[in-house]
């Protein structure tokens, strides 16, 4: 994937476990800022599972626009030279079950509380993002530029499949793709997700992201990019 700005943001995006969200009461001029767990749509728009009984869904309630921060830059020397975004966006309650999957395939452990009474999902709805890649690159990006356009239905009704065959029948390309290609450390590594951009790795607590060279629409050309990774890796 290029260094594009929507790129280098839609990836921060993809590749982000958690986020700083930030509320407001309608009636309340101090926003509050939390710790939230984070996912996205094919779209790379965000996903976010929260407790009605939490001071950031009562102010989502009153007033949906929220703040998200998300962080790229730990492990670096220097923080101030890392790329971080920050979305603003409308937050929606959503019943989708494609959103339910995606979240708790990138986040199984809240799997143990996603079906209490007082949790739900919420999709955020971008209206712009505004980019800090580093000293000097710094801008400001429209819904229209970085969520992902185009019908990507026929790559999302095969994705279960594929992350389900690319774990049982191809754990050691898996972590080719982590040790070798992302110098992360070997271990049992698995696909948490694929979509037209990538594919989402994870290891105990640890999570990684693999670029395609290529966008991809459907299973045949994630094969392709797939395969293409794995002989990279292996050379």
């Amino acid at each position: 994937m290029n260094d594009l700005p929507t790129n280098i943001a839609r990836r921060l995006i993809r590749a982000t476990p958690t986020a700083t969200l930030a509320t407001s009461h309608i009636d309340d001029a101090w926003p509050y800022a939390s710790l939230v767990l984070l996912a996205c749509r094919y779209d790379a728009s965000p996903l976010l599972l929260i407790s009605n009984l939490a001071e950031h869904t009562k102010n989502i309630v009153a007033n949906p626009r929220v703040s998200l921060l998300i962080d790229g830059t730990p492990g670096l020397e220097d923080r101030l030279t890392g790329a971080r975004i920050t979305v603003l966006a409308n937050a929606h309650p959503s019943d989708a079950e494609d959103d339910r999957a995606r979240f708790l395939a990138r986040h199984p452990s809240a799997s143990t509380y996603a079906d209490f009474a007082d949790f739900r999902f919420f999709h955020l709805e971008i209206t712009r993002t505004h980019l800090v890649a580093g000293f000097g690159k710094i801008e400001w990006i429209g819904a229209p530029d970085l969520v992902l356009a185009g019908n990507h239905d026929a790559l999302q009704s095969r994705e279960t499949d594929i992350v389900a065959h690319m774990n049982a029948d191809h754990a050691d390309a898996i972590e080719l793709y982590a040790t070798k290609l992302l110098d992360r450390p070997a271990g049992a590594w698995r696909m948490t997700g694929c979509d037209p951009e990538g594919c989402d790795l994870a290891l105990d607590g640890e999570v990684a992201r693999i670029d395609f060279k290529n966008p991809v629409a459907d299973a045949t050309q994630a094969r392709a990019e797939l395969v293409a990774l794995a002989n990279q890796a292996r050379a």
